[in-house]
C-alpha cells in the first residue's frame, strides 16, 4: 500500500503501513570509549525543535497537498516538538473519564470516527542529510504521536501508523537526497486507534514525544533480547543474549566497579551475583562487541542488566525467592505546563519523590511511558507494572453501570491484530528492563478473547515474567487472562472475603485508595492486610499527580486548570486531580500517610528502647543511623544515634539510655531512621521511617488566678478583670468581644458549626443529599436561654441553642471567664435519633486576619484527620492560616490537625490567643476562609480577599475517606452518628 487512503483512519485491519517492525530499545555507538561514556548516539540525529504547521479543526479543511515540494509552507505558524498541539495555541485540550470525547456531539460507533470533529495538524521539516550519516541508510523515529499519522519525505508518501504511546519508525533511505530535504507529516486526532485510548486523561494530539533521524554501521543488532536465569540457591546466575545479526559477536559483562565477571559468546555464566532488587537495584555493564567480515570493531552496544528471578510459587508471588509485597502507585506522565510531554527532569523529580516516600512499585496507567523512564526505574530501582496502551471504558461502562451491547475489543476478531500490534509494539521496545516484573494487558477494556490472546501472547514471549489484567472481574470466563487477581477499588471487607475463600491467586489492587482531592482516609486498612494474608500482595494508589493545567484568569494571573477550564465540553471536570503530588510537582499533604504507611522499615518505641522491624527482603540495616528524641510538651529534651545491625525480614528490640523524666508533663519519645549517606534518589540524614511513643506524667491543673467583675445590662453580659474584657450578648446569643490588652480579638462571633466544605469524596458519595441539614443548622440557630453564673474568680454565661435539624436536639455551649482572662469553653450536644451523620462537631469564630501565624503542639506537621493521621506525629511546627488551604484543585475542607493539645494564634508582635485542650485533644482548622467561602468556590481565584483568620475548634470532624471518590462512605469508625451525647471543652488564653 504505497497510496495513502483516509479510510484507514477507521479501518480496524490497517494500523500501519511500511512502518518497520519494533525492536529493543538499546543504545549502539562505534567504540567502546563512546559506549561506556553513553552519551548521546552519532548515529542519531534529533528533529526536536521548531516545525512548520497549520492546524486545520477538520479533514475537510486540511491542506491535502502540503507535502509536495512546489507546496510553499515557509508563511505558516512554527509549533514546537515534543509539544501538543492544543497546548500551543490550537483547538483546545478536553479532559473525559470514561466517556468518549465525542459522546453527544457524534453518534459514530467503532470503528468509525467522527468527520467534522477531527482535528488535522500538518507538520513540516527542512533537513540535510547530517554528514556523519552520508552514504549509509537513514531512518526516522517518531517515539509518540497522538493518535495516527501520514508520513512524506520528498514528496514520496514513506508511512502510516497508529499506536499514541510506542515508536513508530519508517525506512527513508529511499526517499533522501543529499541536499534539502521535505518532511511532511500529518496528524489525525481522531482514528481507530482513539476507540482504543479511552484512558483518564486529558485528550491532546500531536507530536509529543521525541523525533530523530539514525543510521546504523555496515552490521548491526536492530534487536536484542537479554534474560538472565539464577538456579533455586541464587548462587549462579547465566545470562542469555539473542543478537539479531549473523555478525562475529562478543561480549562482556562487567560488575558495579568496571571489573570484568564474564566473557565470550552466550550464555555467560557468573558466581554469586548481585541480584536486582527495588531494595538494590545492581545493574551489570554488558557490552556487545560487533565486527565486520573483515574482523573490525565496527558497533558495541551498552546494555544494563539486572540478574533477578520473578516467578509465581505456592499461589504466591515471589522475587528472587521471597514474597513481594506492591508499595505502588499509578503514575500519568505529565506536566502542568506541558501535558504528556514531560522531560528528564520530570522523570528524575518523579522517582526520587517515590523512592524518598516509600513507593516500591509503579505502573504504567495506562500506556507504555517513555523509554528513559525504564531506564531510571532500572537504575533506582521501582518495580513496574508495564501496560500497553489500551483502555475502551466509554464501550462498555455508562455512569459506572455495565452495558456490553458494543464493547470492545470483547470477542471481535477484527479488532485481534490492531490489539495485539500494541502489546506487542511494547514488548519488543521494554523487554531488556529488569524494573518491569509483570506485563499488563491494558486497562478497564472488559474481557474477551481478544485480550486473552494478548495475555497468551505475552506468556509465550516471556516466561520470566507474569501478566496482569483486571478486567476479567467482569468476565469469569475469561479468568485465565491474569495470572492474579487484580481489582480497582474493592472494599478492605471485599478484599478480606476473597482471601478468605480459599483463592488460587494471590491478589493486588491495581488501582487503590482514590486519592481525589482531601483523600486516603482509611488507608491503613488496606496496609494492615499485608501481614495478615500472605496471599494479599499490595497495591497501586490512584494516582501519583494530579493533571491540571497552567491557565490565566481573566485577570492574567495563572491557577491550575481542570476540565471544562478550556469550554471543553463533554467533561469530567476536576475528575482528573487525583494525585499525591499537585500537577506543578509539590508534595501533597497526603504523602505524610503515604510515607508513612509504605515504610519497609517499622520501629516501635517505648520508654527504655526502640523495636526494630526489618521487613526489606533483601538489605540490612547498615545504611541507616537510629536516632531517638525525648520530648516534653513538644519541645526536645535529650536525644542520641544508635548503630543498628540487622538482617533483612528480622527484627530486634533495641535498649537505648532514653532518660525518665519525673517531672509533670506530656512526653514524646520520637524514633526515626535515616540515610547515613547521600543516595542517588536521597541526600544523608533522609528519614525512610519514624515511631513515637507518648505517656503522660501528670499534674494537677493550677486553678487561675485574679478576680473578675460581672455587669449584667440588658443586652449585654459584661466580665472583667486586669487588662481584659468579655462581653456576651443575649440578643446574639453567644460571645462577643474578647479583649486582651485593649485589642479585639473577635471578629465574628463563634457559634456551633456542624458543617465543613465538602470534600471530592464527600460530593462523590452525596453526603449533603442526607446530611444538608447540618449546613443550614450551621448557618441558623435560635437561643432559647442564656443563664449567667457568677462567683468571685470566675463566671460562666451558658447559651442553649435549638436547631433547624431537629427539636429535639439540644445543643449548649457554656463559656466561664477566669480572674486571668482565660475563657473556658465548653460545648454540649445531645443528639436525637432518625438524624443523618454528622459532618463535624465544632465551634468557629474569627479573628482579625493579622492574627495569621501559629504554633502547633498537635499531630503534624502536615494536615491530618482521623482516619488518615497514622503518619502524623505529636510535635511542635509553625505555620500561616495562609498554608491550612491545601492546594486540591476545587477548594475544600483542608489543614486540619488532630490531636491539638494547643494552638497559639498571633500576629506579626506574638500578641494574640491560644486555644488549649481540656481534657480530650482537639481537631482544629485555622484558615483565611470559612467552610462556607470554600463550599461555594469552583476554583481558588473565586475565594475572597483575605479580612479574617477562622478559627475551627472541634471535638471531632468526620474522616475524609477514600476508598473511592463515587459512592463509598467514609468508614463507620469515622463517621459522627448524630443520635450521641457529644462534648469537649477548651480553653482560649491571651498570649
Amino acid at each position: 500500500m504505497n497510496s495513502p487512503e483516509l479510510k484507514w483512519l477507521s479501518d480496524t485491519s490497517v494500523f500501519e503501513v511500511n512502518r518497520l517492525p519494533a525492536h529493543s530499545d538499546h543504545t549502539y555507538y562505534a567504540t567502546m570509549e563512546e559506549a561506556r561514556r553513553e552519551e548521546a548516539m552519532d548515529w542519531r540525529y534529533s528533529l526536536n525543535g521548531s516545525w512548520k504547521f497549520h492546524y486545520a479543526a477538520n479533514v475537510e479543511s486540511r491542506p491535502q497537498s502540503f507535502y509536495e515540494m512546489d507546496t510553499d509552507c515557509s508563511g505558516w505558524d512554527t509549533i514546537q516538538v515534543p509539544g501538543h498541539i492544543q497546548l500551543q495555541g490550537y483547538g483546545k485540550p478536553q479532559y473525559v473519564n470514561t466517556m468518549y470525547p465525542w459522546d453527544g456531539i457524534s453518534p459514530v460507533r467503532p470503528p468509525e470516527i467522527p468527520q467534522d470533529s477531527n482535528p488535522v495538524g500538518s507538520y513540516v521539516k527542512t533537513f540535510t542529510k547530517p554528514k556523519k550519516m552520508k552514504g549509509q541508510p537513514l531512518f526516522i523515529s517518531f517515539q509518540g504521536v497522538e493518535s495516527a499519522l501520514y508520513v512524506w519525505l520528498n514528496g514520496q508518501f514513506v508511512g502510516y501508523s497508529e499506536d499514541s504511546f510506542t515508536p513508530a519508525e519508517f525506512d527513508l533511505t529511499p526517499f533522501v537526497t543529499d541536499g534539502e530535504n521535505k518532511l511532511a507529516v500529518e496528524v489525525y486526532q481522531r482514528s481507530t486507534g482513539s476507540w482504543l485510548e479511552d484512558q483518564d486523561f486529558w485528550r491532546f494530539s500531536g507530536i509529543f514525544r521525541d523525533v530523530y533521524l539514525y543510521t546504523m554501521p555496515e552490521v548491526h543488532i536492530s534487536d536484542l533480547k537479554v534474560r538472565t536465569e539464577l538456579d533455586e540457591s541464587f548462587e549462579t546466575g547465566v545470562l542469555h543474549v539473542d543478537a539479531e545479526t549473523e555478525a562475529d559477536v562478543h561480549f562482556i559483562l562487567e560488575n558495579r566497579d568496571g571489573q570484568v565477571v564474564a566473557e565470550g559468546a552466550s550464555p555467560l555464566t557468573i558466581k554469586r551475583p548481585h541480584l536486582w532488587s527495588a531494595e538494590s537495584p545492581y545493574l551489570y555493564q554488558l557490552f556487545i562487541q560487533v565486527r565486520n567480515s573483515s574482523g573490525e570493531l565496527v558497533e558495541v552496544i551498552p546494555q544494563k542488566v539486572g540478574f533477578r528471578r520473578f516467578e509465581m510459587k505456592n499461589k504466591i508471588m515471589h522475587l528472587n525467592g521471597k514474597r513481594i509485597v506492591f508499595k505502588g502507585v499509578n503514575r500519568h506522565e505529565f506536566n502542568c505546563r506541558s501535558g504528556r510531554a514531560i522531560t528528564k527532569e520530570d522523570m528524575i523529580w518523579d522517582i526520587k519523590t517515590m523512592k524518598q516516600n516509600n513507593i516500591n512499585a509503579v505502573r504504567t496507567s495506562h500506556y507504555p511511558n517513555q523509554t528513559e523512564w525504564y531506564n531510571l526505574c532500572d537504575e533506582y530501582g521501582l518495580y513496574v507494572i508495564d501496560e500497553m496502551n489500551l483502555e475502551t471504558h466509554g464501550s462498555w461502562q455508562k455512569m459506572g453501570k455495565v452495558d456490553t451491547a458494543w464493547t470492545i475489543p470483547g470477542n471481535k476478531p477484527e479488532w485481534q491484530d490492531i490489539v495485539l500490534d500494541r502489546a506487542k509494539s511494547m514488548y519488543e521496545r521494554d523487554k531488556n528492563h529488569p524494573s518491569i516484573l509483570i506485563w499488563s494487558c491494558g486497562n478497564e477494556s472488559h474481557a474477551g478473547e481478544v485480550i486473552l490472546n494478548i495475555s497468551k501472547y505475552f506468556k509465550q514471549q516471556d516466561p520470566s515474567r507474569l501478566v496482569h489484567y483486571e478486567g476479567v472481574f467482569y468476565d469469569r470466563e475469561y479468568n485465565a487472562t491474569s495470572d492474579m487477581e487484580s481489582r480497582m477499588y474493592a472494599k478492605p471487607a471485599d478484599i478480606e472475603e476473597y482471601l478468605f475463600s480459599d483463592p488460587d491467586k494471590p491478589y493486588i489492587s491495581c488501582e487503590y485508595i482514590h486519592a481525589m482531592g482531601n483523600s486516603l482516609g482509611g488507608m491503613y486498612k488496606y496496609t494492615d492486610l499485608e501481614e495478615k494474608y500472605p496471599m494479599y500482595q499490595g497495591g497501586f494508589i490512584w494516582d501519583f499527580i494530579d493533571q491540571a493545567l497552567v491557565k490565566k484568569d481573566r485577570f492574567g494571573q495563572e491557577f491550575l486548570a481542570y476540565g471544562g477550564d478550556f469550554d471543553d465540553r463533554p467533561t469530567d471536570y476536576n475528575f482528573c486531580g487525583n494525585g499525591i503530588v499537585t500537577s506543578d510537582r509539590k508534595l501533597s499533604p497526603k504523602m505524610q500517610e503515604v510515607k508513612f504507611l509504605y515504610q519497609n522499615i517499622k520501629l516501635f518505641p517505648d520508654q527504655k528502647g526502640v523495636l526494630v522491624k526489618n521487613d526489606q527482603l533483601f538489605e540490612g540495616t547498615e545504611a541507616y543511623e537510629l536516632g531517638w528524641t525525648i520530648l516534653k510538651n513538644g519541645l526536645p529534651q535529650q536525644g542520641n544515634v544508635a548503630d543498628v545491625q540487622l538482617n533483612p525480614l528480622s527484627e530486634q528490640y533495641i535498649s537505648l539510655d532514653i532518660p525518665h523524666f519525673e517531672e509533670p508533663g506530656e512526653y514524646a519519645i520520637h524514633a526515626s531512621l535515616c540515610l547515613k549517606e547521600k543516595t542517588i534518589w536521597a541526600e544523608a540524614g533522609h528519614e525512610v521511617a519514624f515511631g513515637q511513643h507518648i505517656y503522660t506524667i501528670e499534674q494537677k491543673a493550677a486553678e487561675p488566678a485574679g478576680n473578675v467583675t460581672v455587669v449584667e445590662g440588658d443586652v449585654i453580659i459584661g466580665v472583667h478583670g486586669d487588662d481584659f474584657h468579655v462581653l456576651f450578648s443575649k440578643a446574639s446569643g453567644t460571645l462577643i468581644s474578647l479583649q486582651y490588652a485593649g485589642s479585639e480579638m473577635i471578629a465574628a462571633p463563634p457559634y456551633p458549626l456542624f458543617w465543613r466544605a465538602r470534600t471530592d469524596n464527600d460530593k462523590g458519595n452525596q453526603f449533603a443529599f442526607k446530611s444538608s441539614g447540618w449546613y443550614i443548622s450551621s448557618l441558623v440557630r435560635k437561643c432559647t436561654n442564656v443563664e449567667l453564673t457568677t462567683g468571685e474568680h470566675s463566671a460562666a454565661i451558658a447559651f442553649d441553642y435549638v436547631l433547624p435539624i431537629s427539636e429535639a436536639v439540644q445543643a449548649t455551649v457554656t463559656y466561664t471567664v477566669y480572674g486571668d482572662g482565660s475563657v473556658h469553653v465548653k460545648n454540649d450536644y445531645k443528639g436525637a435519633g432518625q438524624l443523618p451523620d454528622m459532618p463535624i462537631h465544632a465551634l468557629s469564630f474569627k479573628v482579625p486576619a493579622d492574627y495569621s501565624q501559629l504554633d502547633w503542639y498537635a499531630m503534624g506537621p502536615e494536615e491530618n484527620y482521623e482516619d488518615r493521621a497514622k503518619g502524623a506525629r505529636l510535635c511542635r511546627f509553625q505555620n500561616a492560616a495562609s498554608d491550612n488551604v491545601s492546594p486540591y484543585l476545587v477548594p475544600q475542607e483542608s489543614g486540619a490537625r488532630t490531636g491539638v493539645r494547643f494552638v497559639k494564634i498571633s500576629n506579626e508582635n506574638k500578641k494574640g490567643l491560644a486555644i488549649h485542650f481540656i481534657n480530650d485533644p482537639l481537631t482544629c482548622t485555622i484558615s483565611p476562609y470559612t467552610a462556607f467561602e470554600l463550599e461555594n468556590a469552583a476554583h481558588h481565584y473565586e475565594l475572597p480577599p483575605v479580612h479574617y483568620t477562622v478559627v475551627t475548634v472541634a471535638g471531632r470532624q468526620m474522616g475524609v475517606g477514600g476508598d473511592d471518590s463515587w459512592g463509598a462512605p467514609v468508614h463507620d469508625e469515622h463517621r459522627i452518628h448524630s443520635e450521641n451525647e457529644m462534648t469537649f471543652e477548651f480553653m482560649v488564653q491571651p498570649l
